[in-house]
């Protein structure tokens, strides 16, 4: 019987427990949604442009935009010496000479266009590839200085995506950021 009346006692506090456990979550919950959330701020254009490695890959690319561009500007030059020695001897090759000129000419302008296509694809390719590490670190910066300042969420304000944002409610973390790229 004693054990009986144990178990009984045990089961009650137990309850009690779960049903204090219960208020208290409650509660606590209650609380946090009564809390305003706080966001922050940024352009994320000017703090990845603040970036030091950014002068450095924006270097990087313009001597690949500019070793296209050259190899661009030959290839033009040398379809055009074609097409002018094929329009001054047009009249003198024979049928089959002048079908075979035309051909390397169209094939000449076809190579052309595919390499600029090419050439196009492959400089979007390595500024994409030479941009991602730089855009993982200020990712990770973001993040960091979000969670110590205790913020929901961060906006980017680029592209006018924003107009208004209340101060009230939330702070800019340009600066923070950007002193933390610097380190």
């Amino acid at each position: 019987m004693k054990n009986k009346k144990t178990i009984i006692a045990l089961r009650m506090v137990a309850i009690l427990f779960a049903i204090h456990c219960s208020l208290f979550t409650a509660f606590a919950q209650e609380e946090e949604a009564k809390a305003p959330i706080r966001f922050g701020w940024l352009s994320y254009e000017t703090a990845l442009t603040s970036m030091p490695q950014y002068a450095v890959i924006q270097k990087q690319m313009a001597d690949l935009r500019a070793q296209y561009q050259a190899e661009t500007k030959r290839v033009e030059e040398e379809f055009n010496r074609k097409y002018e020695e094929f329009l001054e001897g047009q009249r003198e090759f024979p049928k089959t000479i002048l079908q075979k000129r035309q051909t390397e000419l169209q094939e000449l302008m076809e190579k052309n266009i595919a390499f600029k296509e090419e050439s196009r694809q492959q400089l979007a390719k390595a500024e994409a590839e030479a941009m991602a590490p730089l855009k993982v670190r200020l990712s990770e910066a973001i993040a960091k200085i979000a969670a110590e300042r205790g913020l929901a969420l961060v906006v980017n304000t680029d592209s006018n995506a924003c107009p208004f944002i209340n101060p009230e409610m939330g702070e800019d973390i340009n600066e923070l950021v950007i002193a933390a790229l610097a380190k």
